[in-house]
């Protein structure tokens, strides 16, 4: 399967809130995140009021501190976010910020964000679904935790209003083990919902998100960080600058890959003279004189690819020569009677 043929794969730095609430990290994510070649730094949008009750449980993969503390001390306004916004547009790099209640939605339209990555935890939260869906603007959406029949209903409620949809494979683990990266389903989706795919990457390496890319995903989402060291509830499970930007080289190498096919008849006729040089030709282990019989065991095959071709044996075995020849010599079909 190769989906993204001729399509530029959109590659997203996920930086959540590994900012930690600092105006000043999250503007250097941007310059980051550009620098090392990413199409879009997506950032969470959260607010605490509106999204979680205090004595919400918290998550197996951080326990920092309680997850309402943490979104309200995190948070940016609304005037950082579009001071946010803006540092994006002047980088030219895409700002993109999942939302968490319907009220990040309603302060992220202030920003005019071009699209809407749903978070996996939010799939089931129709209302919210509805209120981007009524926006137009393309949905990316995450199916870490949802079984097919929230997916169903997911993609039902948007396409109330729009099918501009890109459907992301990905599995809510963290770290997300090998045998639970999914990669069938990126065909899976593709066959079943007739949109495009992607993949939200939560290894703690680059390799699944290359061979998503080799089957056709068109939006890669990874989990970026300064370093691992940093507190927060994803950065010890992101990856670092040099890698992120081994992955973005990879990717891009493959779409060079991906977007030129090879027909090998082709390649063939251009390779002829390399042909010459590494192919074998048909020649003599001994000296025969004018009118011997060239008998299998008096034949070798050597380089150059110049002479009688190894396929054409059959026309050489038991002719007789038409003059001397000396053993290590090509043969030519003028040399047989």
């Amino acid at each position: 399967m190769n989906l993204s043929q001729n399509s530029k794969v959109d590659i997203s730095a996920e930086v959540g809130s590994v900012h930690d609430g600092s105006f000043g990290n999250a503007i250097k994510l941007i310059e980051y995140t550009k620098a090392m070649g990413a199409d879009v730094i997506k950032f969470q949008t959260h607010i605490s009021e509106a999204e979680t009750l205090r004595n919400a449980p918290m998550p197996p993969a951080f326990k920092g501190e309680p997850r309402y503390e943490y979104f309200e001390r995190t948070a940016f306004d609304e005037s950082k976010w579009k001071e946010i916004k803006e540092k994006c547009d002047s980088e030219g790099i895409e700002f993109m910020s999942s939302p968490f209640s319907i009220e990040a939605v309603e302060l992220l339209e202030n920003l005019d964000m071009k699209r809407y990555k749903i978070p996996s935890g939010e799939v089931t939260n129709l209302p919210m679904l509805e209120v981007i869906a009524e926006t137009k603007k393309q949905i990316l959406l995450s199916t870490g935790m949802s079984s097919l029949a929230e997916i169903d209903d997911a993609i039902s409620t948007i396409n109330t209003y729009h099918n501009d949809i890109i459907i992301l494979q990905c599995t809510s683990e963290y770290p997300c083990s090998l045998e639970n990266v999914g990669l069938n389903m990126l065909e899976f989706f593709h066959e079943k919902y007739k949109f495009p795919v992607g993949f939200s990457d939560h290894t703690p390496n680059i390799y699944a998100s290359l061979a998503a890319v080799s089957l056709g995903a068109i939006y890669i989402e990874k989990h970026f960080t300064y370093s691992k060291e940093m507190y927060g509830s994803d950065a010890k499970y992101d990856i670092e600058p040099n890698e992120f930007k081994s992955l973005i080289d990879g990717i891009r190498e493959i779409e060079i890959i991906q977007n030129h096919m090879v027909d090998k008849d082709t390649l063939a006729k251009e390779k002829e003279d390399i042909k010459l040089i590494y192919e074998k030709s048909i020649v003599l282990k001994n000296d025969l004189k004018n009118g011997d019989t060239i008998k299998a065991e008096f034949i070798a095959f050597k380089k150059p690819g110049s002479g009688i071709k190894p396929k054409d044996l059959d026309k050489v075995i038991n002719q007789k020569v038409n003059r001397d020849i000396k053993a290590n010599t090509l043969l030519s079909l003028d040399d047989l009677l």
